[in-house]
C-alpha cells in the first residue's frame, strides 16, 4: 500500500482539519463495514482495503535545510540551523518527517501547537494523506453500537484489522530506530497504532475516558490521597473563580458545580474494579491536574507512564509515601528527590542502570517554592523537615528483611529515603521526554525502630496528607505558569523526532 491523496497545506489549522476528515472518514467507514459483516457475513472489500479504506491519516513535514550561498550565484543546501531556543518543535537534521496520526480530535491542538512553531523558524512544507497503517477495529467500537456477541475475535481478525503486536513499540522513543519504513524520519515518539494501543489501555487500567487526562499528572501510591484531591476538586468547581470545570471520576462518573451529592456518587463509583483509578480535575485545553492512585510497586508505575506518556503532558510529579533513612528525619517530614538510586530492575534492559537521571531543575525549584508557600515557613525553617538527596527504589517490599545486603549500596549513595516508585517514574520521563519530580513524606523510619503500625499511621495520615496534595497542586499551578520553559533540552537525544 503507498500513500493516497497527498495535499499540501499552507497553515497547520488547514492540516488538522484535514487530518480530521480522513481519519472520521476511515473510522465511519470501518465501522459501517463492521456493521455489515455483523448483520449478514458481508467481507469487506479487499480492493478497497488496499487504497486506504481503513487507514489512518499521515502527517508530512519536510524541511530542506538552509540554502547557502558561497559564490553569489549557486546555492549550496547547509545544515546549518536556525537559532531556536527550545527543546521540541525543532529539527535535529534536514529531511523528510513522516506520522501515523490518530484522534486528531484529542491531538488536534498540539499538532497545531508543533507545527506553527516549526513555521516560525523554518521553512517547512506540510503535507496530509493516508498512512499505510490501518486501524484496528478494537479501536473503533465506542459508540459505534455494534453487538460482537454473535462472532469471536478470531472470525473478525480474518477480514478486519486488528491488533498486531509486532508493529507496536517504543523504539523511536528509545533510539533504535531513527527511520521510517519509507526513509522518512519519525515525526513523534509515538504513531497512530502505538497511540490507540496506550489510549485503550488507559481507559481499562484507570476507569476513565483517555481523553480526560490533563497536562498536569500527579501519581501517588496511597487511596487517602484520592480522598483530599476529591474534596479539593469539589471545592474548586464551588468557586466561580476557579478555572477548572469538571471532575472525571472512575465509571465514566463527571462531576460538575450542578451535580447533586457529589461525594455520595464518588464513594459508590466503581473505582474498587479498577487497578490505577484516576480522578480528572477538568480544566480548558488540559490545563487541569490528573492524579492516578498507581498502587505500589515499580511494575505499576512503568505500566501506567507507558501509557500515560502518549498523551504528551506537561509534567509528572510522585506524591506518596517513602521510608526514611536518616536518623535525624521525623515521620512527617518532606523528601525531594535530587537523585535516584535505581534498584527497581523493570526498565534495566531498556534503560540501563549506569545511565544518569539528571533532575529537571524547574521542577525543583518549583517543588521548593510550594514547599515555602503551602507550609508557610521560611527556607531556613523548612530544612529542618524538607530534606534533599538520594531515593533509592525498590522492587522487594521487604527490603529490610535483606538489609545487610543493601547496606553499603545504600550508604555509598548517600540514600535520604526508599520507596518502590520514584525512580521508576522519573526514569520513565526521562525516557520519554516528560519533565518528572518526586516529593515523598517519611511514614516510617524502619532503620530506627518507627514502623507504620495502625495507630501511628492514622496520627500520620491525618497531619500530613492534606498539606502534601496541596503542595503537588501548586507545584502544578507553578509549572503551568512556567510554560515551554519546563520542557528540559536534558530529555532530549541527539537524533530527536520534531514533536514534544
Amino acid at each position: 500500500m503507498t500513500l493516497q491523496n497527498i495535499t499540501t497545506h499552507a497553515t497547520a489549522h488547514d492540516a488538522v482539519t484535514h487530518l480530521k476528515t480522513l481519519y472520521q472518514t476511515s473510522v465511519t467507514q470501518l465501522q459501517a463495514d463492521l456493521q455489515s459483516y455483523l448483520a449478514d457475513k458481508t467481507k469487506p472489500s479487499k480492493a478497497m482495503r488496499a487504497e486506504g479504506r481503513y487507514c489512518y491519516p499521515k502527517l508530512i513535514v519536510t524541511w530542506n535545510g538552509v540554502d547557502e550561498d558561497d559564490d553569489g550565484d549557486t546555492p549550496v543546501l547547509g545544515h546549518r540551523h536556525p537559532f531556536v531556543n527550545r527543546a521540541f518543535a525543532r529539527f535535529s537534521r534536514p529531511g523528510v518527517y513522516a506520522g501515523s496520526i490518530t484522534r486528531p480530535d484529542l491531538y488536534g491542538d498540539f499538532i497545531e501547537e508543533q507545527i506553527e512553531l516549526m513555521q516560525k523558524d523554518y521553512d517547512i512544507t506540510i503535507e496530509v494523506g493516508l498512512s499505510d497503517q490501518e486501524i484496528p477495529y478494537p479501536y473503533v467500537l465506542d459508540g459505534a453500537d455494534l453487538d460482537l456477541n454473535s462472532v469471536s475475535a478470531v472470525d473478525l481478525a480474518r477480514f478486519f484489522p486488528a491488533t498486531e503486536l509486532a508493529l507496536i513499540g517504543n523504539e523511536v522513543a528509545d533510539g533504535h530506530e531513527v527511520r521510517n519504513a519509507d526513509g522518512s524520519h519519525p515525526l513523534s515518539l509515538f504513531d497512530g497504532l502505538r497511540s490507540d494501543f496506550s489510549l485503550a489501555r488507559l481507559k481499562h487500567y484507570t476507569g476513565t475516558p483517555a481523553e480526560h487526562t490533563q497536562g498536569y499528572i500527579l501519581m501517588t501510591n496511597y487511596h487517602r490521597y484520592v480522598d483530599v484531591f476529591v474534596k479539593y476538586a469539589l471545592e474548586q468547581l464551588q468557586d466561580p473563580d476557579s478555572p477548572y470545570t469538571a471532575l472525571s471520576c472512575c465509571g465514566n462518573l463527571l462531576i460538575t458545580r450542578d451535580t447533586e451529592n457529589p461525594l455520595e456518587l464518588i464513594a459508590n463509583s466503581p473505582w474498587r474494579k479498577h487497578q490505577m483509578p484516576a480522578y480528572h480535575l477538568l480544566a480548558p485545553n488540559r490545563q487541569g491536574i490528573t492524579l492516578v492512585n498507581i498502587g505500589v510497586g515499580p511494575s505499576n508505575a512503568k505500566t501506567i507512564t507507558d501509557h500515560l506518556a502518549v498523551t504528551r503532558p506537561q509534567a509528572w510529579l510522585m506524591i506518596g509515601h517513602c521510608g526514611g533513612l536518616r536518623p535525624s528525619q521525623s515521620i512527617g517530614d518532606y523528601v525531594l528527590a535530587h537523585a535516584y538510586l535505581r534498584d527497581d530492575h523493570v526498565l534495566d534492559d531498556v534503560l540501563p542502570v549506569e545511565i544518569p537521571i539528571p533532575a529537571i531543575a524547574e521542577v525543583q525549584v518549583a517543588l521548593q517554592q510550594a514547599c515555602v508557600e503551602v507550609t508557610g515557613e521560611n527556607p531556613d525553617q523548612l530544612k529542618r523537615r524538607l530534606r534533599t538527596g538520594t531515593v533509592v527504589t525498590t522492587d522487594d517490599r521487604n527490603w529490610e528483611l535483606r538489609y545487610s545486603l543493601s547496606a553499603i549500596r545504600f550508604s555509598q549513595s548517600r540514600a535520604v529515603a526508599i520507596d518502590m516508585e520514584s525512580a521508576t517514574l522519573a526514569a520513565q520521563g526521562y525516557r520519554f521526554r516528560v519533565p518528572y519530580g518526586t516529593l515523598l513524606c517519611v511514614s516510617d523510619k524502619p532503620l530506627h525502630g518507627e514502623l507504620k503500625l495502625p495507630g501511628q499511621a492514622n496520627h500520620f495520615y491525618e497531619r500530613a496528607i492534606s498539606e502534601h496534595i496541596d503542595i503537588g497542586i501548586k507545584t502544578m499551578d507553578i509549572l503551568r505558569d512556567a510554560g515551554s520553559r519546563l520542557h528540559s533540552r536534558k530529555l532530549r537525544a541527539f537524533d530527536e523526532p520534531p514533536f514534544r
